[in-house]
């Protein structure tokens, strides 16, 4: 059965008001889409290729503007947001890819320290950060590793430091287990719950229902631009 998630306003992190996101040429990718998603929880979007899933994304990040309605990020109105002020915005955001977008001629220390430095974080606040983030993810002993001399995941593992650097609010991880076996799968989403248990909100994007049924307390369902579920996970059953 869906549900109606009711959060207070203080405390949504990502809110879509009736929105509707339409592609030149009359392509329908979300169609009036309502959910809040609160602090602290820990949601599955769910959807097939083609359902509207990257689309949600896009329009969390402000890739994408919403056609009509309102996309509400952080206490933010990306619709009212000034271009100069989107890189302020993502910053706020830790995300987490699929293809992990790891800098190839960089070793692991400085591929997450590089995150740091384009926000122009001290050298020593970066020197004490970067281990403490590559030991949380599991990789104190491989911070001087380029990305070809990791396994897939441990590459998934780097992004994640990257992603997690600077203790951001929310955590978007897009098929973050797309590129990696199974087993390291079930590993990779142990890390967002411990995450999340600490306070962090996190959302998942993939197509993999088993995984969002293993692991989450809530799992919203898109399908051809429409949310058509939003449950609460109980003892593996929906409620």
């Amino acid at each position: 059965m869906a549900r109606k998630t009711i959060v207070s306003s203080s405390s949504v992190m990502i809110q879509f008001s009736n929105v509707k996101k339409v592609y030149p040429g009359g392509n329908v990718a979300l169609q009036g889409v309502n959910l809040e998603i609160g602090r602290g929880e820990f949601v599955f979007v769910l959807g097939h290729s083609g359902a509207g899933k990257s689309t949600f994304l896009k329009l969390i990040l402000r890739e994408e503007v919403a056609t009509s309605g309102k996309v509400v990020v952080g206490g933010r109105d990306l619709s009212k947001i000034r271009r100069k002020d989107i890189p302020y915005l993502r910053r706020g955001l830790g995300v987490v890819f699929q293809d992990f977008r790891l800098i190839p001629s960089m070793n692991a220390f400085e591929n997450v320290a590089f995150a740091m430095r384009v926000t122009n974080i001290p050298e020593k606040e970066i020197k004490k950060r970067v281990p403490y983030v590559l030991n949380l993810v599991g990789l104190a002993g491989k911070a001087r590793s380029l990305p070809d001399e990791l396994s897939g995941g441990e590459q998934q593992r780097v992004a994640l430091a990257r992603a997690l650097v600077h203790s951001p609010p929310i955590i978007i991880a897009d098929e973050p287990t797309g590129n990696i076996d199974p087993e390291l799968s079930v590993e990779i989403m142990e890390l967002l719950k411990a995450i999340n248990m600490v306070g962090t909100t996190v959302v998942v994007v993939t197509h993999e229902h088993e995984l969002a049924q293993r692991f989450s307390e809530r799992i919203i369902t898109i399908d051809h631009g429409n949310v058509v579920a939003d449950d609460m996970q109980i003892g593996g059953e929906a409620f």
